[in-house]
């Protein structure tokens, strides 16, 4: 629901509210006129239907702005032209990956939230941009640079800043916390009042910012305000699960994370109807979840447990753990969807396969990928213990073979893992590099030393060019392979994100699901072949309806005979559905 079924005196009470509980020493009421002030001037307040929100045709890009260069020219602008000379029509959004001034973490330790970093453009180039896509923005919410005037501040003993961050001291027992690295929780900074220790949960270059004053959630409101007049329609909560901290608690979901997030949600659908929010928390399925709220927090999360999930199933040639999984989850809440995705600028998150992959399946998966030329990034848990915390790979080279080596079947592994993606409830998510079917950046990745460097490649404009045009090359074949599946994905009905999901009961080298239509005039079944090796499907196990003609969307054959075989070519995709006029 958006708050254009509210009257403001309502939408007030409900803000009220929330910031009694956050803030119970401060004064709720000026609060409130403080937070409608800070998130800015409507722009938008028509009353927009939940399932109006999004459709089928929705897909979204993931990229830098920098992803491919050209001399002479701006990222972004180059940017821009590569998208409108080839994805135009194919893609309905794009997330530029922090376009910030930054100092590490390629854009997520920010310097300045209110600048476009000028090695990539400018705010028109942006706004440019948003003229063609629905545009999401990140909201680096939980820390920002150690080399930003906040935290320059906070050293000096100066406004705005002085009292932004979160402070600890390092003999307090803090193993209960949950973090995502390896590296000590506290930095030991200097400051005018003497020697600090400042929380950083991700790196000492990544200072977290201290919610408990609500003058940082103010500030941060102001932000998603300015991304919303330059053009963001999508608002990229990142990191959002550490955002509240309370010593002697794990840090992570608190509920007062869960009450900012309402928070967020309510101001940002009033100054925009057509906004959503999107949170990104790579944990456990069940803990992701909970950021749906009561369809209340993010519009959108990220499906986090479906990467590992699906590179399980490819390399073992079984799906039997990807589908225990799809058939646990939950139809999204009213207003709601997921956000699906294999690949992205981070690694493969392995918490999101905590207690859906057996320790030996994981293992198995990771050392295949390490073979594969992954390397593999650790986080400590409470006890002090190293845990793999996510593989880093580019999507093309995990699926250089499977379990049993490598083969032949690359190109086929990554177009069928990504028309899987296409076909499950929720709006698809390509990461740019998995479109080309781009390798591991050894070069890069010796050069920064970091893991996820080794999926960030930044392309020249004419070796991009060459590489999609070159005949039979496994770039060409791939990005002309998924362009005409997302359009063929946009007609159809059973496609829409909300459209009902149900899981078959095949083989376990056969992944299939049901999808159908809101308004139930179109059903598609969704077969895959996760083998290297042809495999027999029997019509009448999937149960077609008799009264109706069937076709593959994907290959344009016409099933003749519903209670008859088909041979399935490896790694083979079938969208069979009864829709006969998808342009209606």
């Amino acid at each position: 629901m958006t708050t254009d079924f509210l009257s403001l005196d309502e939408l007030k009470q409900k803000i009220h509210v929330l910031l009694q509980s956050l803030y119970p020493n401060s004064d709720p009421e000026a609060l409130t006129e403080a937070c409608l002030g800070a998130i800015g001037k409507r722009l938008n307040s028509d009353v927009v239907a939940p399932e109006r929100l999004w459709s089928e045709r929705d897909c979204l890009l993931i990229t830098y702005g920098n992803s491919v260069r050209e001399s002479g020219h701006k990222p972004l602008d180059t940017l821009q032209n590569f998208l409108h000379e080839n994805l135009q029509g194919v893609f309905t959004a794009v997330h530029i990956l922090p376009f910030f001034p930054h100092s590490s973490d390629d854009g997520f330790a920010v310097i300045d939230y209110t600048q476009v970093d000028p090695e990539l453009g400018e705010w028109d180039d942006i706004n440019a941009l948003a003229q063609d896509f629905k545009l999401m923005a990140d909201l680096v919410i939980n820390h920002v640079s150690s080399q930003s005037l906040w935290f320059r501040n906070f050293q000096y003993g100066k406004e705005p800043g002085r009292d932004y961050f979160v402070e600890a001291d390092p003999n307090y027992d803090l193993s209960m916390v949950v973090r995502p690295r390896t590296s000590p929780l506290l930095r030991k900074t200097d400051t005018a009042d003497g020697v600090k220790h400042v929380w950083c949960t991700f790196s000492h270059d990544q200072v977290d910012v201290d919610f408990r004053n609500e003058k940082v959630l103010l500030e941060y409101l102001g932000i998603i305000g300015r991304y919303l007049d330059e053009g963001a329609q999508w608002i990229r909560l990142d990191a959002v699960a550490f955002l509240w901290k309370e010593l002697g608690t794990s840090s992570i979901h608190l509920p007062q994370t869960h009450d900012v997030v309402k928070l967020i949600r309510l101001l940002t659908e009033y100054k925009n109807a057509h906004a959503l929010l999107i949170s990104e928390t790579n944990v456990p399925n069940r803990e992701n979840l909970t950021y749906f709220g009561n369809s209340n927090e993010a519009h959108i999360i990220y499906n986090f447990s479906l990467p590992p999930l699906v590179i399980h199933a490819l390399l073992a040639s079984d799906c039997t753990y990807l589908k225990s999984w799809m058939m646990s989850m939950p139809p999204s809440p009213v207003g709601c969807t997921y956000l699906n995705f294999t690949a992205s600028h981070d690694g493969i998150g392995l918490r999101p396969a905590e207690g859906l992959l057996s320790d030996d399946e994981l293992t198995q998966m990771l050392q295949t990928l390490e073979s594969f030329g992954g390397k593999i990034s650790w986080r400590t848990d409470a006890d002090g213990n190293a845990k793999a915390y996510e593989a880093n790979i580019s999507l093309y080279d995990a699926f250089k073979g499977t379990y049993q080596g490598t083969d032949r079947w690359q190109v086929e592994r990554l177009i069928a893992s990504q028309a899987i993606m296409l076909a499950v409830e929720g709006i698809p998510a390509f990461y740019f590099h998995s479109l080309f079917a781009t390798p591991n950046d050894y070069d890069k990745l010796e050069t920064t030393g970091h893991n996820r460097s080794i999926n960030r490649r930044n392309w020249s404009l004419s070796d991009l060019n060459a590489r999609i045009q070159e005949a039979g090359g496994p770039g060409q074949r791939v990005f002309d392979e998924l362009r005409r599946l997302i359009k063929i994905r946009g007609k159809q009905p059973a496609f829409h994100p909300n459209a009902t999901q149900f899981t078959l009961h095949l083989r376990p080298e056969i992944f299939a699901f049901w999808r159908q239509s809101m308004r139930r005039t179109q059903s598609i079944f969704c077969i895959y072949n996760l083998s290297d090796q042809q495999q027999e499907l029997n019509l009448a196990d999937i149960n077609l309806i008799s009264t109706e003609n069937w076709q593959d969307l994907i290959s344009g054959q016409v099933i003749s005979d519903l209670y008859g075989k088909m041979e399935l070519a490896p790694y083979q995709c079938l969208w069979l559905t009864n829709y006969s006029d998808p342009s209606a």
